[in-house]
């Protein structure tokens, strides 16, 4: 048995599985995706990852600024497809959207349900230290990632991996998940799992105020947070005038007994900070206006402001 599926995505985070759907057995006949934005330093008008894969696939894309709309929904039921399978959308999906496919629609989303709901839960449980997260294939219904759950991957969240890593890593595994859990609703084995909403936690949508380093914090939670937060919005800082972007950063337990924010060592190995338990080096930074260096690199400038001392603020 194969399916007629509508995909529902826009970002790279989407792309395998779309990638996957299309290599499958099931027909993808229509890719739903956010309209096309203004990007770059020309501000020309982009097209999403996944409506680049689309058109390439030969794939018809539609663009609606809502799913709301009467036409739009109308549009949809034209399709007359068995399953919409929405990841990384960037809209929610009304009630009457909900019961358009004959078999629902299913999210794919990065997070082990209910743990992390919303729109940054890859982000999320790198900063709070969770020691692993993972994909749930959810069955949609009119709340934020409340619907029944059919399958949950579960991924080890590494020490060293910062935001992009783990993003990869759950973009590929979302997508043997969802080929998993069609294979369980073709043999009739998916079984559906109500979540714990007793368990569930809010992974609130990033902003650039999220990277502003608190250094009365302890270094271990300022190093997640400069983990999360690669490749945006990025970690920072201030030194006086200076703007100071954070790419790279390893906390080091050794006590301290200076303010939080202060300058206690310079070397070629980084730069040693005062945080409010222990320190943090920073290993690779960028000043307002240059690209993102290896301390090293940075220290050979010569930087006369950046001094044993100085405070990060």
């Amino acid at each position: 048995m194969s399916f007629k599926v509508i995909f529902a995505g826009t970002p790279d985070f989407a792309l395998p599985t779309l990638k996957a759907l299309l290599a499958s057995e099931h027909t993808v006949c229509a890719v739903y995706t956010q309209p096309d934005r203004r990007a770059g330093r020309g501000r020309k008008l982009a097209m999403s990852p996944v409506k680049e894969q689309a058109l390439l696939a030969g794939i018809p894309v539609c663009q609606p600024l809502t799913l709301r709309d009467g036409a739009v929904q109308a549009e949809l039921k034209a399709w007359q497809a068995d399953l919409m399978v929405v990841i990384a959308y960037g809209q929610l999906l009304p009630s009457e959207v909900l019961t358009i496919p004959r078999l629902g629609c299913l999210n794919v989303h990065a997070s082990l349900l209910p743990r992390w709901r919303g729109a940054a839960p890859i982000q999320r449980a790198i900063m709070a230290g969770d020691a692993q997260t993972g994909i749930t294939i959810m069955q949609m219904d009119v709340g934020l990632d409340t619907g029944a759950m059919l399958m949950r991957e579960t991924c080890a969240i590494m020490p060293e991996d910062t935001g992009q890593m783990l993003h990869d890593r759950l973009a590929s595994l979302g997508a043997d998940a969802l080929m998993k859990t069609l294979v369980a609703i073709e043999a009739g084995k998916a079984q559906p799992v109500a979540q714990d909403d007793a368990q569930a936690n809010y992974a609130q949508k990033l902003n650039k105020l999220d990277g502003k380093i608190d250094w009365k914090k302890p270094a271990v939670e300022i190093e997640r947070q400069v983990r999360a937060l690669n490749p945006w919005p990025v970690a920072y800082t201030e030194c006086g005038q200076h703007h100071m972007r954070i790419w790279q950063a390893e906390a080091l337990l050794q006590k301290n007994t200076e303010s939080p924010g202060k300058i206690v060592t310079l070397s070629p190995q980084g730069i040693d900070v005062a945080t409010g338990d222990g320190l943090l080096r920073l290993t690779k930074i960028q000043e307002a206006g240059s690209k993102p260096l290896e301390v090293s690199a940075f220290l050979n400038a010569q930087r006369e402001w950046l001094q044993l001392g100085a405070a990060f603020n």
